[in-house]
């Protein structure tokens, strides 16, 4: 573990914050002044809203509509179908006239089902809606069904459902809840204009997630290079007089952003490898996450809009607009003023941690929180790929203490074994080894490649798994059919027999039954065989009792 580095931080009268460094990182340019210098707008409604049923991690949601259907705005259209998932709501009311598959934002470029409304312009709201006035009401497990119900998941990037990361589970405590306010990530700046703007918005979130959680103190960090929204949330906090609420002005320094990164600098604490941050008491989440549950409880709205950073040298205006979840792209560009000439690169996300779109008519989802139209010369991009000279930068800068020049040689020669030592998975993708690679090699494009890799590998070794266990249970099941029809057969022959020498001994002296012909199954079964072949059916359906309780057959007098 590094050594704590001792940075006093005095945040008003409320404490004296000690801060840590974590190992490794950069400090790219930060560009964020290109989308600050115009205000926050809503985004306009589009001719169209395209709606990927899967905006989470886990199951994709269900769609609850068909084309033809109308809907409300707030109006679930999809719900979460398992345990991890999340439902989609109606950003607006409209018209349902499609449920098919259309491109997604995914680096890979892929299609995917989407809901498609032909908004009415009317704007009406499902009712009756049912805001809460009083949290405290609620029972911290009442709290993350109204959360679960609304949709909300995590606004950081991960997408991952909230209401089970606001469930810390039987006997476990939550000391520490942080509130992510870095936004580490050139260019973005969607958080800034957040908190300039929703400060108590997002204060009150964090009060409500504290309540579901149980929490005891929590940490709101802001990175030095945002000013007006460090000083809007520390007002915010010092007029709710709460001492266990802190605001905490960081280093800038990328990617501080990242959970296990805040998490050291803010507590000196290194979550474990392989763990999660609740094992050591502590739980993080974004403050866009934070307004989506305030706007949840408060005013009964289930996440259906979010702030996005529109910006880069290729867009004629950049600035940060409230969008609606299914608006494509190209309708926010073209709110801010069109394409500029010689744009080369259109990004969803961050230059480290976003990926290209392959089209300008892909929708914004949940997880997007930037859209950035790079000019040729903008971005380090087409530079010629050289071969690795193992000088060690990518390493110094991992702050996941990983070795990324190992996994890059087993990851392009398919070796998922060896890169899966080397911790593959505690990658957080944050670029930190690209950017600061002198051959140009793409290493993030690697990791992620060989960790799709291996997840397709898995699901085929799952979906082998389930068919040889479903081939097994149906062989089962005409085995035990076989067992049985042949028991039935049995019986009916043993009563058959036993008729034959029952009307052979009832017969006159001197006269003798003629010999059974063909299949001496021909006979009608007595009582007792009928009963046992019963039994032999009601224990085939599950409706029969335990052997030592089963009636005992009648006498033959009473058959």
């Amino acid at each position: 573990m590094e050594v704590a580095h001792a940075c006093p931080t005095r945040i008003g009268r409320l404490m004296l914050q000690r801060l840590w460094k974590f190992r490794g990182g950069i400090h790219p340019p930060g560009r964020k002044e290109l989308s600050l210098s115009r205000p926050l707008e809503t985004a306009r409604l589009p001719a169209r809203l395209i709606l990927p049923v899967a905006q989470h991690i886990g199951a994709p949601a269900e769609p609850t509509v068909q084309p033809g259907d109308s809907v409300l705005k707030g109006q679930i259209i999809a719900r979460a179908s398992g345990s991890i998932s999340a439902p989609i709501h109606a950003p607006t009311s409209g018209r349902v006239v499609e449920i098919a598959l259309h491109p997604v934002p995914h680096p890979s470029g892929l299609n995917a089902t989407c809901i498609v409304i032909e908004p009415d312009g009317a704007e009406t709201w499902i009712s009756p809606r049912h805001p809460i006035d009083d949290f405290t009401r609620l029972t911290p497990k009442e709290l993350r069904q109204h959360i679960r119900d609304a949709g909300i998941v995590g606004l950081g990037g991960a997408a991952f459902p909230t209401f089970i990361k606001l469930n810390p589970g039987e006997g476990k405590v939550v000391e520490t809840l942080i509130i992510n306010g870095a936004e580490c990530e050139p260019y973005i700046t969607s958080d800034d204009m957040l908190m300039r703007h929703y400060a108590s918005q997002v204060l009150q979130g964090l009060l409500i997630m504290r309540h579901a959680l149980q929490a005891g103190r929590c940490v709101i960090g802001i990175e030095d290079n945002k000013p007006e929204a460090f000083h809007s949330m520390k007002a915010a906090v010092e007029a709710a007089g709460d001492p266990q609420i802190s605001v905490v002005r960081l280093p800038t320094r990328y990617p501080t952003g990242g959970e296990r990164q805040l998490i050291k600098v803010l507590t000196g604490k290194e979550v474990p490898s392989g763990k999660r941050p609740l094992e050591i008491g502590v739980v993080c989440h974004n403050l866009s996450t934070a307004r989506a549950v305030y706007n949840a409880i408060a005013l009964a709205e289930p996440l259906i809009s979010r702030i996005i950073t529109v910006t880069g040298e290729g867009v004629a205006e950049p600035r940060n607009l409230e969008v609606l979840f299914g608006t494509p792209v190209s309708d926010l560009i073209a709110q801010c003023g069109g394409y500029r000439e010689d744009v080369t690169r259109l990004i969803l996300g961050g230059p480290m941690m976003g990926f290209a779109l392959h089209s300008d008519a892909i929708p914004v989802v949940k997880a997007a929180n930037c859209v950035l139209a790079a000019r040729r010369d903008e971005l380090a991009s087409g530079n010629p790929v050289l071969p690795c000279i193992r000088c060690g930068r990518c390493s110094k800068a991992c702050p996941a203490h990983l070795l990324p020049q190992q996994m890059y040689w087993h990851s392009r020669a398919k070796d998922f074994d060896r890169v899966q030592d080397h911790n593959l998975f505690e990658c957080i993708e944050c670029g930190c080894c690209s950017y600061v690679c002198p051959s140009n090699i793409p290493l993030v494009q690697y990791f992620r490649f060989a960790k799709n890799e291996i997840w397709a590998q898995e699901r085929e070794q799952h979906f082998m798994e389930e068919s040889r266990r479903r081939h097994d249970a149906k062989q089962e099941r005409i085995d035990r059919d076989k067992r049985e029809k042949e028991e039935r057969m049995r019986i009916i022959k043993e009563a058959a027999l036993a008729k034959k020498r029952e009307e052979a001994q009832k017969a006159p002296a001197g006269v003798h039954s003629a010999a059974p012909q063909g299949n001496v199954a021909q006979g009608a079964p007595s009582a007792e065989s009928r009963l046992r072949i019963t039994e032999l059916e009601k224990r085939r359906s599950g409706t029969a009792p335990p052997d030592h309780e089963a009636p005992a057959p009648p006498d033959e007098e009473s058959s």
